[in-house]
């Protein structure tokens, strides 16, 4: 009789262990959010009445904004110079192929692990893992499986490919127009698969810097007025007005190819950024048709 006593006594302590560590995962979700919330209500305060125009990321399926700063559509990126490429980790827009909560980062609000997912399915040999790093960081490297949005930043100034935003501007032209062409890719262990660094080649045409091998099969580009984005500005308004192209559709990309790419490019990236809340608030968002 003594045995099973031990059992259902062993059996009821994991039993409450699991219990306690589902709770504590639901608080540290809960102050999460908390964290998200308040961070989202100090962009509202700190932007309120002081003329900014609209925020980015966004919801690509809702059509909703007021905010009543409208500037002209930059022309197309064939008509600018590409200035920079980075990527995030994960997107930082939702809508198309990648809707799927990736959650609200490591608790402190810093887009570290937050934004959204590829939300179709992948095989298991594309999800096999590699052997080595890859771009990795601080925050960890990335793995098979991952979802980036690469953003094609192009200027109307008379710039060259470089690192940062800084790399858009010049002496001449202080307030360019920016144009972000954005495209989706999720990260797969297959040697078959795009390689990113076709994807990123780079050349002059008709005397322009331009990426030359940008898909065009990924959907119809969603277009709005937005702004800059990145964790910086999660309390805090982005001053730069930017045309904003999104394509809904993801496309696979073979990990080892965007690794070797962190290794070294013109840009000086080496790692994924980390990606600025969903804007939410209508007052801070374009509408859309």
């Amino acid at each position: 009789m003594i045995k099973p006593l031990i059992v259902t006594i062993t059996t009821l302590s994991l039993s409450m262990s699991a219990i306690a560590k589902e709770n504590h995962s639901e608080h540290q979700i809960s102050i999460a959010d908390n964290v998200i919330a308040t961070q989202r209500a100090n962009l509202a305060i700190s932007t309120k009445g002081r003329g900014f125009g609209p925020q980015s990321p966004r919801d690509l399926n809702s059509l909703v904004g007021t905010n009543p700063i409208n500037f002209s559509p930059a022309p197309a990126y064939t008509e600018m110079n590409l200035c920079n490429i980075h990527f995030h980790k994960n997107a930082e827009h939702s809508g198309g192929e990648f809707t799927t909560y990736a959650g609200n980062g490591n608790g402190n609000g810093q887009g570290v692990t937050s934004g959204y997912q590829y939300s179709g399915k992948l095989t298991k040999a594309e999800l096999m893992p590699v052997d080595h790093a890859v771009c990795s960081s601080e925050h960890g490297a990335l793995i098979s499986g991952d979802t980036i949005e690469v953003h094609y930043v192009y200027s109307s100034a008379q710039v060259s490919p470089g690192p940062t935003l800084g790399a858009c501007l010049n002496e001449a032209i202080n307030n360019p127009q920016l144009r972000v062409e954005t495209q989706v890719f999720v990260l797969v262990n297959d040697a078959k698969a795009l390689d990113f660094s076709t994807l990123t080649a780079l050349d002059i045409k008709n005397g322009l810097h331009q990426a030359l091998n940008m898909l065009s099969n990924t959907g119809e580009a969603i277009q709005y007025l937005g702004s800059t984005t990145g964790p910086s500005y999660n309390q805090v308004g982005s001053p730069f007005q930017v045309s904003w192209s999104v394509h809904p559709k993801v496309a696979k990309v073979n990990i080892d190819t965007v690794g070797k790419w962190c290794e070294g490019n013109v840009f000086k990236e080496d790692h994924p950024h980390g990606v600025r809340n969903l804007v939410t608030n209508p007052a801070l968002l374009s509408p859309m048709k």
